[in-house]
């Protein structure tokens, strides 16, 4: 199990968490829609701003970038307001850059308004994940993580179809106004709904930067580049794998990632029940699993049945991880855990980037499109590595604290 905080975990507020938890919740389903339903409507994006689809492509990495580098100072920012109302501020600054979006003349003024909005993604997922494992008993932390979560996962499997949908329809700019209705209601909701006192400790920058230095801190954040890598690699190109080597059409596309979807949302709750059971040998045993299971793929995406069951699975796992790894982040750095959950958003996102760029490279180098869940596979492995690693310090920091208790018990 991952070692205990020195500093005591803070007291629970009172009340019943489930409300503020939605809350938080709602938030991150708009959050998540704003992120990806931008890759729905390239093609129409492109064309009314006069643009080849590649360069609409670059709004999603600038929005990835965007929260990988400059969400850390978004969050440095906010760093002396309390945390309910650096939520809200968050908040206000993700409504004004959908709205920018959705009014964007030009395609620079859209990049633009893209990566201001996604300055408010990893601060808030960061400070909501500290807030969030506030709000319950030390036991339920990472499953509290995994409700605020399920925003996001909700976001893919009903946010973004129904967001690219409306977009077919009234244009691209429709779901951007939408998304602005919807961060209304959340910020709506978290006022109304969070506690006015929340026991987290205030952000201070020179013990939040000490924090980061902590080798488990460190080892946890690699763990997420590593295992959004794996993912990434693979993800980021499954429309042409199972058009070109499962041989489906763009409806069955659509089908077989709303499957996904639906593992993803059940990963991510099966994640926080793990990670508050025993949280490192739940990640180390994810991953174990996963890697034979991308290798499988390479065979399994020959047929639709089994290309099914196999994508299925595979996003149980892959958000499987999420919210322990947050979690991990969360307990490590206890005493300055504000900037080392939001740094942690930033890992995953620098993950995706890598994993993207990995597979594109061994594409492009002449790599079939069947082999690529090797490579997924491949990453998968590095990032068990780093988790036995992790584990293994884990064991001889409790062996060494036991060592040190005995002397001390035996005197008089």
């Amino acid at each position: 199990m991952a070692a205990q905080p020195s500093a005591p975990s803070p007291a629970p507020v009172r009340g019943n968490p489930r409300l503020p938890l939605l809350a938080l919740g709602a938030a991150a389903f708009g959050i998540g829609t704003t992120e990806f339903v931008i890759m729905g409507l390239l093609p129409q994006v492109a064309g009314d701003l006069h643009v080849t689809i590649p360069q609409a492509g670059l709004l999603v990495t600038g929005y990835a970038l965007s929260v990988t580098f400059g969400s850390p100072f978004l969050a440095v920012a906010t760093a002396r307001m309390d945390r309910r109302r650096a939520l809200l501020v968050l908040m206000g600054v993700f409504i004004l850059g959908n709205l920018m979006c959705a009014l964007a003349p030009s395609y620079w003024l859209l990049m633009g308004a893209r990566v201001l909005t996604a300055l408010c993604h990893g601060a808030f997922f960061g400070l909501g994940a500290v807030v969030a494992s506030a709000l319950v008993l030390p036991g339920r932390k990472a499953q509290a993580i995994a409700m605020m979560f399920a925003g996001l996962t909700l976001a893919n499997v009903l946010g973004v179809p129904a967001g690219t949908a409306l977009g077919e329809a009234m244009g691209w700019r429709s779901p951007f106004f939408v998304v602005v209705g919807i961060g209304i209601a959340a910020a709506l909701a978290l006022a109304a709904f969070l506690p006015r006192t929340i026991e987290v400790p205030p952000m201070n920058l020179k013990r939040e930067a000490k924090s980061l230095g902590s080798p488990q801190v460190m080892f946890a954040m690699a763990m997420s580049i590593v295992s959004s890598a794996s993912l990434f690699s693979v993800f980021t190109y499954i429309t042409p794998i199972l058009q070109n080597v499962t041989g489906i059409s763009t409806q069955g596309v659509t089908m077989m990632l709303l499957l996904f979807g639906v593992g993803l949302t059940c990963g991510n709750f099966l994640g926080g029940w793990l990670a508050d059971w025993r949280l490192m040998p739940s990640v180390i045993g994810i991953i174990a699993v996963i890697i034979p299971l991308l290798a499988s793929f390479a065979l399994t995406s020959h047929a639709v049945v089994p290309a099914a069951l196999t994508l299925f699975v595979w996003g149980v796992l892959a958000f499987a991880l999420i919210a322990p790894l947050q979690s991990r982040v969360v307990s490590e750095a206890a005493k300055a855990p504000n900037l080392a959950s939001t740094l942690n958003q930033g890992a995953f996102n620098f993950g995706n980037a890598i994993g993207a760029w990995a597979g594109g490279l061994a594409l492009t180098a002449g790599l079939p499109y069947a082999d690529l869940p090797f490579m997924g596979a491949t990453i998968a492995t590095a990032g068990l590595a780093l988790a036995i690693a992790s584990y293994a310090l884990d064991l001889k920091t409790q062996r060494e604290a036991s060592a040190d208790a005995a002397p001390a018990a035996g005197r008089p």
